[in-house]
């Protein structure tokens, strides 16, 4: 049995004031359950823009910790973007399954949210009735209809999932600072000198982000020597591509004292002076 869960929160800080989950058993989703839950803190105006609950409507419901027993049981835990409901919840005494992260691995370059990817790849499902995205249940169904394509798609077991969901993988996306909503391969190429930054400055980073930042950091010494295989270099605007791409290989590399670099366009040289 999987579980898809998913909560409703204050914010992105957490503040639980909806739970829901359905299971997936023999490919078919079944057992739907969902309880509004007090808050241990105000619900943000944006929050409450998103799912539409009001501080009214779980004025006198349970607590989270008297709620999340009927929600526990299951060896294997699913969610969109796990890591944020895996934070916001007590502890559920399962492995967790991510599938955004798993959809990330499958299909790169779409958009990753539940909804986007079930559009995207034009799933349907009947959701309960009186309900709207992001209200957990509904999304719990969302998610449900997505994990069933994951599996159908890539054939992975559960143990897996899981594995791959442990791992740190690539960000597709910034979602902070001066490039939010950029493709982090589109700031790559045209500032990559952020990206060293980010790297050398931020005393606090996920895994996500530092993997992300070495992979396209550490990419630039094998485009540069692809580049420089290409016959011939004539036009100015490779050559200046090929002279960026260089620097940066042996920036990135630990060198700091670039003179200069000269590209031989007949016999395709790169010489590197210090």
């Amino acid at each position: 049995m999987l579980r898809v869960i998913d909560t409703e929160t204050c914010g992105l800080q957490g503040g639980i004031v909806e739970i829901a989950s359905v299971d997936i058993v023999d490919g078919q989703i079944t057992n739907p359950m969902s309880h509004l839950v007090r808050p241990d803190r105000p619900i943000s105006p944006q929050a409450m823009a998103i799912h539409r609950i009001t501080e009214e409507m779980v004025a006198d419901k349970p607590w989270i910790e008297e709620i999340v027993p009927l929600y526990m049981g299951s060896p294997w835990y699913v969610a969109h973007n796990a890591s944020f409901d895996r934070r916001v919840l007590p502890e559920m005494q399962g492995e967790w399954i991510c599938t955004m992260k798993l959809a990330r691995r499958l299909w790169p370059g779409i958009k990753y949210s539940n909804m986007g990817l079930y559009k995207s790849r034009k799933l349907s499902v009947t959701t309960p009735p009186g309900l709207h995205h992001h209200r957990a249940l509904y999304d719990c169904y969302i998610t449900a209809a997505l994990l069933l394509d994951i599996i159908n798609t890539s054939g992975w077991t559960p143990e897996e999932m899981a594995t791959i969901t442990g791992r740190p993988a690539l960000l597709s996306t910034f979602t902070f600072g001066k490039y939010r909503g950029k493709p982090v391969s589109e700031v790559a190429e045209n500032d990559p000198g952020y990206l060293r930054w980010l790297f050398n400055n931020l005393e606090r980073m996920s895994p996500e982000l530092r993997l992300t930042l070495k992979h396209y950091l550490g990419e630039y010494p094998a485009l540069y020597l692809r580049l420089a295989r290409q016959r011939p270099l004539r036009q100015a605007n490779q050559k200046r591509k090929l002279q960026r791409h260089a620097f940066i290989a042996f920036e990135a590399s630990g060198f700091t004292a670039v003179a200069g670099i000269h590209i031989g366009t007949e016999q395709q040289q790169v010489i590197v002076r210090f």
